[in-house]
């Protein structure tokens, strides 16, 4: 890094361990400095890769089923040795010791849904915290032209903003949020009394069709289109959801091409 800022205090707000007011400043900074915020997708693009990277192998079948006689087996027609025993035990018993020591200690081996899982945690609760008082917008205006030039002195990533009102998703404005110590745009839509954030962000992941999930009564969905993730999550029903993301995901299109 080339700019004044210490590099300790971008790599603590990309773990997340600044303070509220201290995160503030530090994104106050990141409006105005470009080589900050390469740093940080840099950054954000190597987690993605090794929490995707599925550095882990299953055991296969024949080794658990060694393991289980191993185990279980308690009256055993011949006695062998110890010796013998240990021995065949012992390859065993040292693979399900390193893959454990793997999967505790270095985050890239965690099996995906492990990843989803704290993605999702992630996600919902960044929505929670959007619904307190004066916490849902930093600009409210239902004039996508307003909204995307607010957003542009804001993200160094451009993406669509659409009024989906006539289709029963009432744009209603938007703000600049943080999620795994990255910064993302956060659109939001109402539907009757249903809140839905959409949270965007630039990836240098290939695109990817929707997936889902549920946690604590809400529902997430993302997915990947032209360089941007997209994740909207809401209490709403799973249809409602969804319907959102088709017509995000055709708006997208249209604009890309």
């Amino acid at each position: 890094m080339s700019c004044d800022l210490d590099s300790a205090l971008l790599h603590s707000y990309f773990d997340g361990e600044l303070s509220v007011i201290r995160a503030a400043e530090f994104q106050y900074h990141l409006a105005r400095c470009s080589e900050c915020n390469d740093e940080l997708a840099a950054m954000s693009s190597l987690r993605g890769s090794l929490k995707h990277a599925r550095l882990y192998e299953s055991a296969p079948t024949s080794l658990k089923l060694k393991i289980r006689v191993g185990i279980h087996s308690r009256t055993p027609k011949t006695r062998p040795s110890p010796l013998l025993g240990w021995r065949g035990l012992a390859p065993a018993a040292a693979m399900v010791l390193v893959a454990l020591i793997l999967w505790r200690v270095v985050p890239g081996f965690r099996k995906e849904e492990d990843y989803q899982a704290e993605f999702a945690a992630e996600i919902v609760d960044a929505h929670l915290r959007s619904l307190l008082p004066g916490q849902i917008t930093n600009v409210n205006s239902a004039d996508p032209a307003i909204l995307k030039a607010w957003f542009d002195s804001k993200v160094n990533f451009a993406f669509p903003v659409r009024d989906f009102a006539g289709n029963g998703f009432a744009l209603q404005g938007g703000r600049v949020d943080v999620l795994q110590g990255r910064t993302v745009a956060a659109l939001v839509y109402r539907s009757r009394d249903q809140v839905f954030n959409v949270f965007i962000w630039h990836t240098r992941e290939s695109d990817a069709s929707a997936h889902a999930g549920t946690r604590q009564g809400h529902q997430w969905i993302d997915w990947r289109n032209d360089r941007l993730e997209f994740c909207a999550v809401s209490d709403a029903a799973p249809s409602d959801l969804r319907r959102l993301q088709g017509l995000l995901a055709l708006s997208s299109i249209i604009t890309a091409e």
